[in-house]
C-alpha cells in the first residue's frame, strides 16, 4: 500500500498537468477559429500557472533517495564563538521554522538546550510529504559573519553553527541497534516544563558506541517516552550516517563529525561591511539577507537538489 500510494503521489500530479495543459489547448484553438481576443488574458494565466508547476514536479523527481519522502529531525548545534554562536543558533532556529511554516511542514521541538545569549543545541521532528528530501539541503556548517550585538566596541564577529538532518524512519527501512553497543545515560531536564522536569531524571541520552553518535531527549515528562523518541532518533542518524559513508564523495561523510568551524562551512552570511548569502556548494548567492533569514531558502535548496543530481543550476 506504501509502493501504490506512492506510485499515484509520483503520476497523478502529471496527469492533472497535462490536463490543464490540453484544456489551454482546446482553449486556444476555440479562440483562434472565432478570433475572439478576450481568452487570451486566461489562456496567458492557465499556461504560467502550468509553468510553475511543472517547475515543482521536476525539483520533486530530483528527491528520489530512499529516504527523501520520510519526515526528518533537524538539529542545530552552536559552534565556536560562544554568546556569539549561541545567538546564531537562534536566528538559524528561527529561520527554519520560518521556512517550515510557509511550506505547511509540521515541527516539533523534541530537544531543547538554552544557553547564554541564545540555543546550545535544539532538535526538531518535522513532518510532511518529502521533508528529508528537501532539508537534507541544509546538513552543514553555517557561518555569519556581522558587527556583535554583544560587543560594545563594534567590532565584527564571525559565528558558525552546524545544522544536521536525518531521516525518521519507519518500519519499511531496516536499522539494527544491538543492545550491546548503545549507552543509556538519564539526568535531570533543564528548561521549560515547570516543577516536575527539574525533580526527576526524565531526560535520556544514548550513546552509540561504535559510531559515538549521542542523541538526547527531555521534552516529554515520562522517561519512557523520552527513550523511546531517544531510540527513533538514534535509528534516525544511524540510517544517515551509514548513508553517508557510503556515498562516494568523501564530503558527504559524516557531515556532524566536522569541527564546527572555519574551513567546513557550507554557507555564509554576511551582515557587515555588505549584505550577502552565498552557498560555497552551488555558488547561489543573494544580497537579500532579510528575506534569507526570514525564510526563503527554496533557491538555495533548489540548486543543491539540481546540483547534486548532476544538473546546471538555473538549467
Amino acid at each position: 500500500m506504501t509502493d501504490i500510494k506512492r506510485l499515484r503521489d509520483t503520476i497523478e500530479p502529471w496527469e492533472e498537468l497535462i490536463a490543464q495543459l490540453d484544456d489551454a489547448e482546446a482553449l486556444l484553438e476555440l479562440a483562434q477559429e472565432e478570433a475572439d481576443e478576450s481568452q487570451e488574458a486566461e489562456i496567458r494565466a492557465t499556461i504560467d500557472e502550468a509553468r510553475k508547476r511543472y517547475e515543482k514536479l521536476q525539483l520533486k523527481q530530483l528527491l528520489s533517495g530512499e529516504a527523501d519522502t520520510a519526515n526528518a529531525f533537524l538539529t542545530i548545534h552552536s559552534g565556536a564563538g560562544g554568546t556569539e554562536s549561541n545567538d546564531w543558533a537562534s536566528m538559524l532556529y528561527r529561520m527554519y521554522s520560518r521556512w517550515l511554516d510557509a511550506h505547511e511542514f509540521k515541527h516539533e521541538v523534541i530537544d531543547f538546550q538554552e544557553a547564554e545569549g541564545g540555543i546550545k543545541s535544539v532538535t526538531v521532528e518535522v513532518t510532511g510529504p518529502y521533508a528529508f528530501g528537501y532539508l537534507k539541503a541544509e546538513a552543514g556548517i553555517h557561518r555569519l559573519v556581522r558587527i556583535s550585538p554583544f560587543d560594545s566596541s563594534g567590532r565584527r564577529h564571525t559565528s558558525f553553527a552546524s545544522v544536521y538532518v536525518s531521516p525518521v524512519i519507519d518500519d519499511t527501512i531496516e536499522v539494527e541497534l544491538k543492545p550491546e553497543e548503545i549507552r543509556v545515560d538519564t539526568y535531570r531536564a533543564s528548561g521549560a516544563g515547570g516543577q516536575h522536569v527539574n525533580k526527576t531524571d526524565s531526560a535520556v541520552r544514548m550513546t552509540h558506541l561504535p559510531t559515538g553518535i549521542v542523541v538526547q531527549c527531555q521534552n516529554e515528562r515520562s522517561q519512557h517516552k523520552n527513550r523511546a523518541m531517544a531510540q527513533k532518533m538514534l535509528k534516525s542518524r544511524l540510517f544517515e550516517y551509514y548513508r553517508q559513508q557510503q556515498q562516494a564523495e568523501q564530503e558527504a561523510k559524516a557531515i556532524e563529525k566536522k569541527d564546527i568551524g572555519w574551513g567546513s562551512q557550507i554557507r555564509s552570511y554576511v551582515f557587515q561591511p555588505y549584505t550577502m548569502v552565498k552557498d560555497l556548494r552551488t555558488s547561489v548567492e543573494t544580497g537579500n539577507v532579510q528575506a534569507v533569514m526570514d525564510g526563503d531558502l527554496d533557491p538555495f535548496i533548489e540548486a543543491y537538489l539540481k546540483h547534486e543530481a548532476g544538473q546546471s543550476v538555473g538549467s
